[in-house]
């Protein structure tokens, strides 16, 4: 595919872009307050009522029977829904600590746990810190393919990839899987590069919660519909699978489509601020589809306003993305955008694409040109 052109810099209009960006964050933060919070409180609800709804429903299909269906249908789809929800709008949210302003405990970023069989904790280091700071940075971000896809040609191609088009299919449908172990870096074990003790002394806060959400799920729930705990088991299987595909297509939508870029570790050295911004915008991708859409993804619909906002409250970003469109066109920067076919197709593209050898391209990001000269 051909390549975006970006517009060469100078030093003078980095800084002016990065400026630009800083007061924007600034005026938002200034204005956040009450509406936030009864936003946040209305998903919290909004999560609980689609859950409750979701069970009670697969639990009327399992002892009437004359509505197993419809039944079993609709409250799958509010558990799921419910869980989408928690995981999107409102755990990956709270988690950035985008309402630690309210005050409330329930809703803090370091101790809010979500609806996951991964931890809070694991996923505060490997995505807030790791991936936020080193954005599709090669041998600092771990997002880039999850350890086991090629996504971009400047990863070294493998034997290994060749299966990737299978395992991708695997691994959106046990995402949540994948996220858990995603810090316990199990390929240091096999490589010989960990110690067993290490591993499982690691792994012990992730099989508890691992131990409860299973239980939870496929245990209580369905034991409690007595001798019709198939349907409720099976009902939270699908549920789980739907957010696990969903939230797969939203996060590898707002990375790895065709226009995203990854960098060398070089680029970061001696980084400013405008260049920070240039490199969350260059490996970012946002999709448009309206507002079902920027809820049902966790506003992850608009990554590149969280890339560079992280912190703010994601309800603001659909109308803070009109400024930040406006300002890369002003400074001659492609804002990749797209809708959610067009850009989950290139997603596949890539990982069919990269599964094969592929020629390498020089990082655009680390052209002498763009470093402010």
């Amino acid at each position: 595919m051909a390549r975006i052109k970006n517009r060469i810099l100078s030093a003078a209009e980095l800084q002016s872009f990065g400026d630009e960006l800083d007061a924007l964050r600034a005026r938002v933060a200034a204005d956040v307050g009450a509406r936030d919070a009864r936003y946040i409180r209305r998903i919290v609800a909004a999560v609980r009522w689609t859950g409750v709804t979701g069970r009670a429903l697969l639990f009327l299909g399992a002892f009437v029977h004359s509505v197993l269906v419809p039944a079993w249908i609709v409250g799958t789809i509010c558990l799921a829904l419910s869980k989408i929800l928690d995981n999107m709008e409102l755990g990956h949210n709270v988690m950035h600590g985008q309402y630690d302003w309210m005050g409330d405990p329930k809703l803090h970023g370091q101790t809010y746990e979500w609806d996951i069989v991964a931890t809070g904790d694991a996923w505060r280091k490997t995505h807030n810190f790791q991936h936020h700071t080193y954005t599709n940075v090669r041998g600092m971000d771990d997002d880039i393919g999850y350890g086991l896809l090629r996504i971009f040609p400047e990863q070294r191609w493998r034997p290994f990839y060749l299966m990737q088009p299978v395992i991708a299919v695997f691994f959106m449908l046990l995402f949540q899987w994948g996220v858990a172990i995603q810090d316990l870096r199990i390929g240091r074990w096999f490589a010989g590069k960990m110690k067993t003790a290490e591993l499982r002394r690691n792994f012990r806060p992730v099989g508890r919660k691992m131990a409860r959400q299973l239980i939870k799920d496929y245990i209580v729930f369905p034991l409690l519909a007595g001798p019709f705990f198939l349907p409720v088991l099976l009902g939270n299987l699908v549920a789980n699978g739907m957010r696990n595909i969903w939230t797969f297509v939203i996060i590898f939508c707002g990375h790895f489509t065709a226009d995203a870029e990854v960098f060398p570790k070089e680029t970061i050295r001696d980084e400013t601020r405008g260049h920070w911004y240039l490199r969350q915008l260059r490996g970012s991708s946002n999709i448009a589809g309206g507002k079902l859409l920027n809820v049902l993804s966790g506003n992850l619909s608009h990554q590149i306003e969280h890339h560079f906002y992280p912190d703010l409250p994601a309800n603001r970003y659909a109308a803070m993305a009109v400024e930040v469109k406006q300002i890369c066109a002003r400074y001659g920067q492609h804002y990749n955008t797209g809708s959610l076919p067009k850009q989950f197709g290139q997603v596949i593209w890539r990982i069919v694409r990269h599964a094969f050898p592929s020629r390498v391209r020089m990082p655009r990001m680390s052209e002498k040109a763009l470093q402010g000269g």
